[in-house]
């Protein structure tokens, strides 16, 4: 391909595994800023409001209570779950963790669409309650948010590229990132509007965050394969199938070359090759870690 960058870029859109990659990280951005999470939190005051809080002040209590349990659980989640449990498997709990929260609130918008726009409605004690609910859905959602979409959005772009496409495929997917996030912050109050003023309700808006969180979701199940701890060949080795099978079926077939390669190793090298365990332990070819 050369070393010039249009040769990166041929790199990045003809080989099928590359464009297979940045269709990853470009459709990671793209899902992730609309499923709500960033919306919530930059209108946090007026969401808060819509739901039952009254009142400026606790207005603005509730949303420092929600940036610092979103912050914690962005530390928790990034330094002790999410290697933890796997890539995927964080990203598919804290979507549906996610997904219940905001279909819980939109549920809720729903039920009382006259919440939040008529100043003197008062809520009956049942529907106080569903409030309450509404409000804990919003911290939910913001724990779901850190143990999925915000770890991969950027896990996943660091580790999926080669060196050689790596510096402009991940400068690609995160210009893309803060486009969405943008967009997303400049149209969520429109869409918040009436739809005699051209937006969609509060409660189509969180429909409309459910429907996207709900896309992703089914979107990892089918086209994301688990990253976690593979090395840079390994990780070359989880794209080798067609790109409809790599998300089902990449690691399992990523860990069948591995085992193959190491094989061919072990025989070239007269049985005296290392290799390294589960465990990151260097062991010669043919030894069992008990």
């Amino acid at each position: 391909m050369g070393s010039s960058w249009t040769g990166v870029l041929k790199e990045m859109f003809l080989i099928p595994n590359n464009a297979y990659r940045l269709y990853l990280a470009l459709s990671v951005q793209l899902l992730s800023q609309w499923s709500g999470a960033g919306s919530i939190t930059l209108y946090a005051v007026d969401l808060f409001a819509l739901l039952g809080i009254t009142g400026t002040n606790e207005s603005l209590l509730a949303s420092g209570v929600f940036g610092v349990v979103k912050f914690v659980a962005a530390l928790v989640c990034a330094l002790f779950l999410v290697d933890v449990i796997g890539r995927k498997r964080a990203l598919l709990l804290g979507i549906a963790l996610q997904a219940i929260s905001v279909i819980y609130i939109a549920s809720f918008l729903t039920a009382v669409p006259k919440l939040g726009i008529e100043d003197d409605y008062e809520l009956p004690p049942a529907e106080a309650a569903a409030s309450r609910g509404a409000i804990a859905m919003i911290f939910i959602s913001g724990f779901g948010w850190a143990l999925g979409w915000n770890s991969m959005q950027y896990l996943l772009t660091a580790e999926l590229f080669p060196l050689r496409i790596r510096a402009l495929s991940t400068s690609l997917a995160m210009t893309l990132h803060f486009a969405n996030q943008y967009g997303n912050s400049r149209a969520v109050p429109v869409l918040l509007l009436p739809t005699s003023l051209g937006g969609i309700t509060p409660k189509g808006t969180f429909w409309f965050f459910s429907a996207v969180t709900v896309l992703g979701g089914v979107w990892v199940w089918f086209f994301v394969p688990e990253t976690a701890g593979r090395s840079l060949e390994s990780m070359n080795r989880l794209f080798e199938l067609p790109w409809h099978q790599i998300g089902r079926h990449g690691n399992d077939d990523a860990d069948r070359l591995d085992v193959a390669l190491n094989e061919k190793e072990s025989d070239a090298f007269g049985g005296n090759a290392e290799h390294v365990d589960e465990a990151g332990e260097k062991r010669p070819s043919g030894e069992t870690r008990v």
